[in-house]
């Protein structure tokens, strides 16, 4: 059984623990958090005994892990036995020994098992030692927070520990100006968010009171670039390539992921123009997911003649990032760069 992060507490407080939990995504705030709650289960349900097995490489030992879990413990106390995989890959040996491993953890309610993985891919939730895992046990899927939801995760997490922002506007505006400056880094969030449980008594927070203590803790990813770009979104384009350049990132990473974004609206228009339907356009150039959605949004309003212009600006910032500069553009890469997301982010935020 799948569940979500936020869900497991509600549930391992029904009692009646499961046999496995299988803990896997790349969020490592809720993935600690998550395993930190099964742990607390199960000492509390008398796993007063644990064991830690770390699957590193190809010659992991899985017969002793086997051979761990079929042992009675010598004072007659439950087990707890964690099984971590960091690369998320058990390979042919692992995966039958996981999937042994789900038959003897059947009716043993002497042993309970936490199974820690990154992100998975479609293959490896599909597989067969997976399938064994979830089947007989819970797992839960720990993803990153996406910006669009991040202000009311600060706010529940704030609610937890007695305090809340301002009501109406004046609070969403606070908890947007906290979402700004945590996003992308989840566990600095926490940190903040119980610093300000320290810093002020329970109740009301204003505006002055998040500002004065929440540091500019945010980190950005280059791929999350599409969201703010393609939704028209100015302010935050500019914030993550300000953010970037921070950081340290290559601008010709960045300057591919406009680009990306740029061609594959090019492609999609001419072939729009062609006469295929959009779904067909879609499907044929690949685009999937949360970015298909704002392709579908842009493409039919979007003229062929304004995406001639960006991908001809588009090939002027390669050439700039490159050192050959242009009289009509910034000469340093990164201002070239927001010029570029501005052009993008104009067209996009256009009725």
């Amino acid at each position: 059984m799948q569940v979500r992060a936020e869900q497991l507490p509600g549930q391992l407080a029904k009692g009646g623990l499961k046999p496995i939990y299988t803990v896997h995504g790349d969020e490592a705030l809720l993935a600690q958090e998550a395993g930190d709650a099964i742990r607390q289960a199960a000492r509390t349900a008398g796993h007063t005994e644990r064991q830690v097995h770390t699957v590193m490489g190809a010659h992991f030992d899985w017969s002793s892990l086997l051979g761990a879990a079929s042992e009675m413990s010598l004072f007659g106390d439950k087990q707890l036995i964690e099984i971590r995989i960091p690369s998320g890959k058990p390979g042919k040996d692992g995966s039958q020994a996981l999937q042994r491993y789900c038959e003897q953890a059947a009716g043993n309610d002497g042993i309970l098992t936490l199974i820690t993985l990154p992100r998975l891919d479609k293959t490896q939730l599909s597989s067969a030692w997976f399938t064994a895992l979830d089947g007989l046990g819970t797992s839960v899927r720990c993803d990153p927070i996406e910006r669009q939801a991040l202000p009311l995760w600060i706010a529940q997490r704030l609610k937890a520990q007695g305090q809340e922002v301002e009501p109406g506007e004046a609070g969403q505006r606070t908890l947007a100006f906290f979402a700004d400056r945590v996003e992308g880094n989840l566990l600095a969030a926490h940190q903040e968010i119980v610093k300000l449980g320290l810093l002020h008594p329970p109740g009301t927070l204003t505006q002055a009171h998040i500002e004065d203590a929440v540091v500019d803790v945010a980190r950005f990813n280059v791929f999350k670039l599409s969201e703010a770009l393609l939704t028209g979104n100015m302010a935050r384009t500019l914030r993550m390539i300000d953010g970037l350049e921070a950081e340290g990132e290559a601008p010709n990473l960045v300057l591919w992921a406009l680009a990306d974004d740029i061609q594959g609206l090019w492609r999609c228009r001419q072939a729009l123009e062609g006469g295929k339907p959009l779904p067909m356009v879609l499907r044929e150039q690949r685009i999937w997911g949360p970015k298909e959605r704002l392709f579908e949004r842009l493409l039919p309003r979007l003229k062929p003649a304004a995406l001639a212009r960006l991908v001809a600006s588009a090939s002027t910032v390669d050439g700039i990032v490159k050192g050959l500069p242009h009289p009509q553009w910034p000469s340093d890469p990164w201002d070239a760069l927001r010029r570029l997301a501005t052009q993008l982010c104009e067209q996009a935020a256009t009725p």
